[in-house]
């Protein structure tokens, strides 16, 4: 099945040029999360998570809905698939919340490496934790700074790291290799994540849209604003349910399907 790239052009705002070079893939990555927001949903309501690409695009481009990591880069790298890029699927192990010395976690990270004329990329509109507004070029030991933030990959023995700045200085996001991932693979990593009591998203709702000046982000009822790197320009508990459908339609523009009233009472319990 292909994605109806009118209407996926016409959800994310795009009308660019469909040449397979890096400033299309920029803007199209930039567009897309601006767009689509990080949303974690459906795991927290016991709903299922499918990634077959009709469920995707009803989902994230008719449907007034986000989508967490393995929905977000499995819909995008379908469409610059049938753009003309050369994709491939990766997968990463978590470590934001991860103290240094832990051992590594399953592939529960999906990302896209795209092999370009002007270089290899890795693009990933899908890291609810940090989102990345432009893709970042495959090289070490040099600091990469988008209009958003500044952003560092290290290697070691075949394993990347990539790490983000923060207020409180270098913060690792994932680790990962260049073993390229089947469907099935992430197909199995989409089923743990969705419904392993290990993984936050069947504890609590995690949300995060990256426009071209400020990160909105959202973790239960709390809401926060950041600039650059990460820099806290707001926060508050959203007390409410009025409060929290207000962020939910204006900020994030979507739709959980459930009452406001019953997203609100689910996770405010978690945080009790």
């Amino acid at each position: 099945m292909d994605i109806a790239l009118d209407r996926y052009f016409d959800r994310i705002g795009f009308k660019g040029s469909f040449d397979s070079d890096l400033a299309t893939l920029a803007a199209l990555h930039s567009a897309h999360v601006d767009a689509i927001p990080f949303e974690g949903a459906d795991p927290l309501l016991g709903r299922p998570v499918p990634l077959d690409l009709r469920s995707l695009e009803a989902k994230l481009v008719i449907g007034r809905r986000g989508g967490y990591c393995f929905e977000q880069n499995t819909l995008f790298k379908a469409v610059l698939e049938q753009i003309g890029f050369k994709v491939i699927g990766l997968g990463a192990r978590v470590r934001w919340m991860s103290p240094p010395d832990s051992p590594l976690g399953p592939r529960e990270h999906m990302l896209l490496k795209v092999d370009l004329a002007e270089g290899t990329y890795l693009a990933d509109v899908g890291f609810g934790a940090c989102l990345m507004d432009v893709p970042l070029e495959l090289k070490t030991d040099v600091e990469q700074h988008t209009r958003m933030g500044t952003f560092r990959l290290t290697e070691e023995g075949g394993l990347y790291t990539l790490a983000a700045r923060q207020p409180g200085g270098w913060r690792t996001m994932y680790v990962f290799d260049l073993e390229p991932q089947l469907p099935s693979d992430h197909q199995l990593g989409n089923w743990y994540t969705s419904t392993s009591p290990q993984a936050p998203f069947v504890h609590m709702l995690i949300m995060e849209r990256l426009g071209a000046t400020r990160r909105h982000k959202m973790i239960n009822n709390r809401y926060r604003i950041e600039a650059r790197d990460g820099e806290i320009i707001s926060e508050q508990d959203l007390a409410t349910p009025t409060a929290l459908g207000a962020v939910l339609a204006d900020v994030f523009n979507v739709q959980i399907p459930v009452t406001t009233e019953d997203l609100f009472a689910r996770i405010t319990r978690s945080v009790e």
